[in-house]
């Protein structure tokens, strides 16, 4: 899910149909599957109602270790901005590769007149996490972020009219974060024409995740699960996404950190 985006939801080069072979990762010592892999890109057009005001995009960096432990290294963005006000958000996030759960998670938020930078590390096996260098605080059983879980959802086979609850975001207090499954729907973006499973994630906070805002975003019905367009309600317009390139994984390499 920028703030505007990942809680909220929260570059890419190269513009491509969407390829009808499976993108699956493969396992590896452990490894949970997953639709991405290492090198997957995906950009968006930023639109305040009609009016293209920006670009958005989502990432896998690599496979990093972190504190010991093998982690996705992803990246969300969005730039832009209208004449009254103007965004300027980047999420990463680590998290494990065998259980999602989350592991260190950065924000870097510029919208309007606000500003802050934020850093936590979350210690799953501790049970707890520390922003900015802050006393620690407790968190859930393999907690996820707001980027993880753009992630991790995408690995869930939603079936139209369920809802579901995931008591798994790091902040035991904006649990649980449910998730509605409303409807399939074939749709037409920049990238070209998608079959879609359009979901609504509802999380206890302010923003367009929260029950005011009505989210809804469009996952490709399929084995890869892209989010295709989303679509939000704020207080001051309509924040939408719509998907203009796509550019599949090329595979792994791991770093420590």
């Amino acid at each position: 899910m920028t703030r505007l985006v990942l809680t909220y939801l929260s570059s890419i080069l190269l513009s491509v149909t969407i390829s009808a072979q499976s993108d699956v990762e493969a396992p590896q010592v452990g490894r949970a599957l997953v639709p991405f892999s290492v090198g997957e890109r995906l950009s968006y057009d930023v639109r305040f109602g009609p009016i293209k005001v920006g670009t958005g995009g989502m990432s896998v960096q690599g496979v990093e270790s972190i504190r010991g432990i093998e982690a996705w290294h992803t990246v969300f963005t969005v730039r832009g901005g209208t004449f009254f006000y103007k965004v300027d958000d980047k999420f990463e996030s680590w998290f494990d590769t065998r259980s999602f759960a989350s592991l260190r998670h950065i924000q870097d938020i510029d919208e309007g007149k606000r500003e802050r930078t934020r850093t936590f590390e979350i210690f799953p096996e501790r049970g707890v996490y520390i922003e900015n260098d802050e006393a620690e605080k407790p968190t859930v059983k393999d907690p996820l972020d707001d980027g993880s879980f753009l992630y991790f959802i995408r690995t869930i086979p939603f079936s139209v009219g369920q809802t579901y609850e995931f008591a798994r975001y790091f902040r035991p207090d904006r649990n649980p974060v449910k998730i509605r499954v409303l409807r399939k729907e074939r749709i037409e973006v920049p990238a070209g024409t998608f079959n879609t499973i359009v979901i609504q994630p509802i999380i206890k906070t302010r923003g367009i995740f929260s029950e005011k805002g009505r989210a809804e975003i469009w996952l490709s019905d399929d084995d890869k699960r892209i989010m295709v367009q989303m679509k939000s309600t704020l207080s001051f317009g309509s924040l939408n996404l719509y998907l203009k390139s796509y550019q599949p994984g090329l595979g792994s390499a791991t770093k420590a950190q």
